[in-house]
C-alpha cells in the first residue's frame, strides 16, 4: 500500500504538568492526507489541534513519532509549508502588495522583479484585492481585508502544503462567507493540499473533502474520519438542499457533543491510533431501500 503524500506516524505529545509529572496531550496520533486534499480537524480546545499543526508546521517538535512529506521527514520550518494564522501574523511596515512579494522573493529568488510583482498581484486579484488597496499598510486594511492578503501570501508561495489555523475565526459572518468563497476559488485552481483547523461545524463541511474528529485530552486522538459526501463545487446556499447534508451535521455534533467526552483519556498502550472511516450517504440505499448507507472502517 503507497504511503500517503502527507504521513503522521505514532505522533506523541506531552507536557510537563507542573507538579513533576508529564502530561500527555495526545498519543500515537497517526493518520494521512492525499496530495491536492481539503482536510479540517475539529476538537474541543486544548484536544491537541494547534500542536499538531505546529509540528506540521516545523514551528514544534513532538515527543515522539514523525511527519513525512512527499516521502521525506519534516523537520523545522520550509516554504514547502505555508501558514496562515488567525491573527494575519502581516508585516506591519510593508504594504499588503509587498508582503506577498517578500515571500514570492525568497521563494522565487532567480524571478525577475516584474515577474515577482505580477505574480504577487495575480494572487491578491484572486482574493479580490485590486487596484490602490494593494498599496496600502495593514493598518490601513480592514480585518477581512488582512486576512485576504495573508491567504494570498499563502498561495502565492506555493507551497506542498498549506495550513490554516482557525484562520476566519476573528471575522464577522458576512466576510467570513466572502472570503471562504474565495478560498475555495483559490484552491480549486491551484489543487493545494490544504490542513485546517476550525471550530465551526458548518465552515469544514463546505470546505472539506475530509473531517477529522479528535477526542477531548488527555490522552486525545483522532478519533474519526468523516468523508463530506457532497460534491463540489459547493455553495452554502445550496449544501443545505442536498440529502447528506444533515445527517453529517448531525453525526459531527454529535461526535463532538457527547462521544468525544466518552473516548476521552484512552491510553494508545504503544498501538498506532488510526481514524475510522466514516462515510454517509443518503443517496445510496441498502438493499431494502429504506435506511441511508453509513460505513466505518479502520483508516
Amino acid at each position: 500500500m503507497s504511503q500517503p503524500f502527507l504521513s503522521i506516524e505514532l505522533l506523541t505529545q506531552q507536557f510537563p504538568d507542573g507538579q513533576g509529572g508529564t502530561l500527555t496531550v495526545f498519543e500515537n496520533a497517526s493518520f494521512g492526507i492525499e496530495k491536492g486534499e481539503f482536510v479540517c480537524i475539529l476538537g474541543h480546545s486544548g484536544c491537541g489541534k494547534s500542536t499538531i499543526m505546529n509540528i506540521l508546521a516545523g514551528l514544534a517538535e513532538p515527543s515522539s513519532g514523525v511527519v513525512k512529506m512527499d516521502g521525506f521527514e519534516v523537520s523545522g520550518p520550509s516554504l514547502d509549508r505555508g501558514v496562515v494564522f488567525q491573527n494575519y501574523s502581516l508585516l506591519p511596515w510593508l504594504s499588503a502588495l509587498k508582503n506577498v512579494t517578500f515571500g514570492v522573493k525568497a521563494r522565487y529568488p532567480d524571478w525577475p522583479a516584474a515577474k515577482v510583482e505580477e505574480h504577487a498581484r495575480a494572487f491578491l486579484a484572486k482574493v479580490g484585492l485590486e487596484g490602490d488597496v494593494v498599496h496600502r499598510k495593514p493598518s490601513q486594511l480592514s480585518g477581512g481585508m488582512r486576512q485576504r492578503v495573508s491567504i494570498a501570501r499563502a498561495f502565492a508561495n506555493q507551497p506542498k502544503l498549506l495550513l490554516l489555523d482557525e484562520p476566519f475565526g476573528a471575522l464577522d459572518a458576512l466576510t467570513r462567507g466572502t472570503i471562504q468563497d474565495e478560498l475555495l476559488k483559490v484552491w480549486s485552481e491551484t489543487e493545494q493540499t490544504v490542513f485546517m483547523i476550525t471550530h465551526d461545524i458548518d465552515e469544514a463541511i463546505l470546505l472539506a473533502d475530509r473531517i477529522l474528529l479528535m477526542t477531548n485530552g488527555p490522552f486525545a486522538r483522532v478519533a474519526e474520519s468523516v468523508e463530506i459526501t457532497i460534491p463540489r463545487p459547493r455553495t452554502r446556499t445550496e449544501i443545505v438542499d442536498h440529502p447528506n447534508y444533515y445527517a453529517i451535521r448531525n453525526h459531527l455534533v454529535q461526535f463532538l457533543g457527547q462521544r468525544s467526552k466518552e473516548l476521552a483519556g484512552q491510553a494508545s498502550d504503544g498501538a498506532a491510533q488510526r481514524p475510522e472511516t466514516v462515510t454517509i450517504d443518503l443517496t445510496e440505499k441498502t438493499e431494502d431501500q429504506s435506511n441511508p448507507q453509513l460505513r466505518a472502517v479502520n483508516d
